[in-house]
């Protein structure tokens, strides 16, 4: 129950854009969320519908006071949660986890500016461009930078008064083309700031209007004979070009855009970014996000758009999404393609979102193995349809050979993995002749008559090696022992991989690649394999019992307790006969002996 201070707060709230804070007792901030109508967000928290939420029930019962701060749109509430989130890292909500602090480039504020990598981002009035998530880009540009525009590297003081005064000397840079000495007045600052201007075109990804200055000045040196100065022209162009085959990826697009997308299961998502500029990949990022009240993709997408724009400094005025966000801002345009270049980018950037999830979650599975036991029995309940998860699954096989010997068995999967202790094998006793229908359904009615008279828990799924005349054979035994319809029953073929469910005409049909189906397969592999060796073990002693029984003096008794103790005509041949007798007697034992040894 909630207090009334409370209920007469929420009933005051106004219908309009805003964020929202809730407190505990204690007076700590636990959440802050945006609304697009702070009345309806809030309210909606205390229905009954949202107990049905463990986690948003724990922290709602947590709320002693609320607080909220009206705002003019929705994207203004979005950019404001998104700093006070930072700011306050309330327990309930969700961070972009980002333990690293990633490289810029920066161009120094400076006479003859120097341009390196840095993890500070200090606010002296120098450029920097960047986050670079991938260190391998971050430096081909700084390589493609050096071999197109030789700049100083060292932290001399250039003023004008120290060059003229000729207080620096050329250094190994200079001698070797890495820099044109500013520090000894070989260069002037115009010809510098032009190479500056190039290099921040780069950096913006603007190649075109770089490899257009590039071109006119290999024109220009070869119409003036300077064959020597083209040649380095047309080496820097091929760099450029290099640079650009390797380290971009080319679009139609013309305009800065940014692209995000997201994949996501029931504990985390991940949100991948690509920044492009005039039509080229310039930086990609991808996020992860712990999930704390199970949030919606559109919320998570929509946190990590305010984020991710912000860390990045972007000022893209288009933003391709997956699906439609529930916010607008007049200065910026959201897309959601359906085809063509955008949606090729779409798919990208989704692709990098789901390379990274699986990434992310076999780190995971192999510190925690039981993770993925969860994981994959949840996508077994959600791929088969069923209320529960599937932790004990049996499955049937009948085996015989021209309808010798019949055995039917019964293996066991526990948490996806065989319960090799709990399998068990039936020898068919009413069935006569090859019945595969009536000999599945003697076994599955012996299975489960059994397990109840014993009081055992039953299995949370039963697979049946067949198709819909084995199907429909054990569910007649699981009507009569009264489980049908409390536990799940399904059928396989083999021919298709199909899957059958008892009261649907058409099969079921899951993705071969699919963990689902590789543990159904397994299972009833499992029990093919382990029905097919005990039948052979089976019809191999039958076969050697009735050897024995043409000696003529041994009955079946005789052979019985041979085969008892001995179990293989190999092991028969090798006894010796004193051996033998202690078994069968020396009469019955010297028959049986002479009978193997004189073959």
């Amino acid at each position: 129950m909630h207090t009334a201070y409370l209920v007469n707060l929420i009933s005051r709230l106004p219908d309009s854009p805003g964020i929202y804070k809730y407190y505990d007792k204690e007076k700590n901030l636990i959440y802050i969320g945006k609304a697009k109508s702070l009345k309806k967000r809030v309210s909606s928290y205390f229905n009954k519908q949202q107990y049905e939420n463990r986690k948003t029930a724990v922290m709602v019962s947590k709320i002693a006071d609320i607080q909220f701060t009206l705002v003019e749109t929705e994207i203004d509430a979005l950019l404001l949660e998104n700093s006070l989130i930072k700011k306050y890292q309330p327990k309930f909500n969700i961070n972009l986890k980002d333990d690293k602090t990633y490289p810029f480039i920066c161009i120094k504020k400076e006479k003859f500016p120097r341009i390196f990598y840095t993890r500070n981002h200090i606010k002296d009035g120098s450029e920097y461009f960047g986050p670079y998530a991938n260190g391998t880009m971050m430096h081909a540009i700084l390589d493609t930078i050096k071999a197109l525009y030789p700049l100083r590297t060292c932290n001399l003081s250039l003023t004008e008064a120290n060059i003229k005064s000729n207080k620096f000397k050329t250094c190994l840079e200079f001698d070797i083309g890495n820099c044109k000495a500013p520090c000894a007045g070989l260069v002037s600052e115009d010809e510098y700031y032009q190479n500056i201007k190039q290099i921040k075109n780069i950096l913006r990804g603007n190649l075109a209007e770089v490899n257009q200055h590039l071109k006119k000045h290999m024109i220009e040196a070869a119409e003036n004979l300077k064959f020597e100065q083209a040649a380095q022209y047309k080496k820097k162009l091929d760099v450029l070009d290099n640079y650009q085959n390797k380290s971009t990826i080319v679009t139609g697009i013309p305009n800065d855009v940014d692209v995000f997308s997201i994949v996501s299961d029931e504990k985390f998502a991940f949100v991948n970014y690509l920044k492009l500029s005039n039509g080229m990949i310039i930086q990609t990022q991808t996020f992860e996000i712990k999930k704390k009240l199970d949030e919606l993709n559109d919320e998570l997408l929509s946190f990590a758009i305010a984020e991710v724009r912000e860390a990045y400094h972007s000022t893209s005025r288009e933003i391709i999404v997956p699906f439609e966000l529930d916010w607008k801002d007049e200065h910026i345009e959201i897309t959601v393609p359906k085809a063509g270049e955008k949606k090729k980018l779409l798919d990208l950037s989704m692709k990098n979102a789901m390379y990274y999830k699986k990434e992310k979650l076999s780190q995971y599975e192999a510190l925690n193995p039981e993770l993925k036991t969860e994981r994959i029995l949840e996508t077994m309940k959600q791929d088969l349809r069923l209320k529960e998860l599937p932790r004990h699954i049996e499955c049937f096989d009948n085996s015989n050979l021209q309808g010798t010997n019949p055995v039917s068995a019964c293996v066991v999967f526990r948490d996806a993995k065989p319960s090799k202790k709990d399998y068990r094998i039936f020898n068919v006793k009413t069935v006569e002749g090859p019945n595969d229908f009536a000999t599945m359904e003697e076994v599955v009615y012996r299975r489960y008559k059994r397990m109840q008279d014993e009081g055992q828990p039953l299995p949370d799924l039963i697979v049946i090696d067949g198709g819909k005349g084995q199907l429909s054979s054990a569910v007649e035994s699981m009507k009569k022992v009264g489980i049908y319809g409390k536990v799940p029953v399904m059928g396989i073929a083999k021919r298709l991989e199909e899957l059958y469910y008892p009261d649907d005409e058409l099969p079921l049909y899951i993705d071969k690649k699919s963990e689902t189906l590789k543990v159904i397969q397994q299972i009833r592999d499992e029990a093919h394999r382990f029905g097919i060796t005990r039948h052979r073990n089976r019809r191999d002693k039958n076969t050697l019992q009735t050897e024995l029984e043409q000696i003529e003096g041994i009955g079946p008794e005789t052979a019985k307790m041979l085969l008892a103790e001995l179990r293989s005509v190999k092991k028969i041949r090798e006894t010796k006969l004193e051996e033998m007798a202690n078994i069968v007697g020396n009469a019955k034992a010297k028959l049986v002996w002479d009978y193997f040894n004189s073959m």
